[in-house]
């Protein structure tokens, strides 16, 4: 297509993690240059080194290109959706269109930073502007350092040094309207693509779920209006509606962190001290999503490879036994009910509370003594929200072997912590109904409870619900052993290219 005089040359803006429209700076510098503007997804999983899009996730991302195709075609943009290698696809609509630029907002995931600078060189060879933006993030992740002019890797003078520094402008306002091409390359809608899991798990997943951006944007309202002011003392609460339930919407982005920032800050205006607790908790949580990131950049190993060098040669449990303990966590079958509950929630909507995570990921390496890699992977398979820089700092976080790690010694009680955050049972009573008529002081260690108990809740610890898989006593002991032995040493250097 040739450009027109009142249009110049059209503009192909390349979504990924970005399917949203407002506070979107790729496309907002698109549509700045009049030029008529078309959208561009491509589906390349092979490119993502081992970490494509799990099943739970695609069932999201499928919901959500859908709602961004409609909100680019209300705008008068479109869609266009095609399958990888995302370079043979670029050059293709660079020719088809005529389109003398290509804009798109960073990634930072190791694999897809190679490819996408293959990709950027090509282009610009071929004769294409290319033009990345920072959609994703408050800051880009090479621009915080330590006063020795490294990466941190220790939380709280990472945040303080961002928050020093933070600054973070008005989110954009979405295009009003864009100009479409004068002809546009034939395109199959997003469900086209195959993006649906092999079985039917996920199709409960809908009625916990508002995928795309409007739905990003109700949450955040709802968060701000009915959940922030509580935030600080219901988060670690599961059976409570205490948290944000943004994580998915983020990791799409369908909104950005600017965008929660300044709703925040105008919540701040109106409501004052009533919420300051709020969110400040809160946004110490979008912190650790800017750490995450960060520490991925740096250490670009650490998806499959401890940060603490020496748990490289921890003696992690292995063979047949291993094994049939993994299907049994998966399966929320260990006879803890926390952990149960936490796992079958999971299951049933692509997500968990995120103190359960911890609950679930610690019961797994400490107790079970089975690799975080295998409790990451499936975390990465079953979660809506599955981030591979915040999968990958949660679960070396927990295992110890990561930045700002949880002390060797640190093995949590399942029992214990499903007493403190969940002292009524009313969490494991939703996700584990079989235990649903077991008094609250027995719900959470049921295989203590004496048997007339047991008998009047219509449970036979064996058979409708199982003992524990493990002694925690014991399995503490022995973790705190191994521990001792190999996950004492110094933190790994190796770091990434600049």
């Amino acid at each position: 297509m040739k450009p027109t005089r009142a249009h110049p040359p059209p503009v192909l803006v390349w979504f990924r993690a970005d399917l949203r429209l407002e506070d979107n700076p790729a496309l907002a510098w698109a549509a700045a240059r009049g030029a008529p503007v078309a959208g561009v997804f491509v589906w390349g999983p092979e490119e993502e080194a081992g970490w494509a899009p799990g099943a739970a996730a695609r069932w999201w991302l499928r919901r959500s290109l859908q709602v961004l195709a409609d909100a680019l075609e209300r705008a008068g943009s479109r869609l266009i959706v095609r399958t990888g290698p995302a370079l043979q696809c670029l050059l293709e609509l660079v020719r088809q269109t005529g389109a003398a630029a290509v804009a798109w907002n960073r990634r930072y995931e190791p694999a897809l930073i190679r490819r996408d600078r293959l990709v950027e060189d090509a282009l610009r060879g071929a004769g294409t502007a290319v033009e990345t933006f920072n959609g994703s993030l408050l800051f880009e992740p090479r621009e915080i350092r330590n006063a020795a002019g490294e990466p941190f890797r220790v939380f709280t003078p990472f945040w303080k040094t961002c928050l020093a520094r933070l600054q973070p402008a008005a989110p954009q306002p979405a295009p009003k309207s864009l100009v479409p091409l004068a002809a546009w390359p034939a395109s199959p809608p997003p469900a086209a693509l195959e993006l649906g899991p092999a079985h039917d798990w996920a199709q409960g997943f809908a009625a916990h779920w508002d995928p795309g951006e409007a739905g990003a944007r109700r949450q955040l309202r709802r968060f701000v209006e009915r959940g922030l002011a509580g935030y600080a003392q219901d988060r670690d609460r599961p059976d409570r509606e205490g948290t944000s339930r943004l994580s998915p919407h983020l990791h799409f982005g369908e909104i950005g962190p600017r965008q929660i920032w300044h709703a925040l800050e105008r919540a701040l205006a109106r409501r004052g001290g009533r919420i300051a607790s709020g969110a400040q908790a809160f946004l110490r949580q979008i912190g650790w999503r800017e750490f995450a990131w960060h520490l991925l950049f740096h250490f670009p190993r650490t998806p499959e490879a401890p940060l603490r060098a020496a748990f490289e040669r921890f003696p992690w449990e292995s063979g047949a036994a291993a094994r049939e303990a993994l299907g049994a966590w998966r399966g929320g079958c260990t006879g803890y009910p926390i952990v149960d509950a936490g796992m079958r929630q999971l299951c049933a909507t692509g997500w968990m509370h995120n103190r359960v995570r911890m609950i679930a990921a610690s019961f797994l390496v400490k107790d079970l003594l089975i690799p975080w890699q295998q409790g990451a992977r499936w975390f990465w398979d079953t979660l809506v929200d599955a981030d591979l820089a915040n999968n990958t700092l949660g679960w070396q976080w927990t295992a110890g072997c990561g930045a700002d790690a949880t002390p060797y010694f640190r093995v949590f009680n399942p029992a214990v912590q499903g007493e403190r955050f969940d002292p009524h049972g009313d969490y494991v009573r939703r996700w584990v109904p079989e235990l649903g008529a077991v008094p609250a002081r027995w719900i959470h260690r049921p295989w203590l409870a004496p048997d007339e108990i047991l008998k009047r809740a219509g449970v036979e610890l064996g058979r409708h619900y199982p003992l524990p898989m493990i002694d925690h006593a014991e399995a503490r002991r022995r973790a705190l052993e191994a521990f001792r032995k190999w996950g004492r040493s110094p933190v790994s250097t190796r770091s990434a290219p600049g």
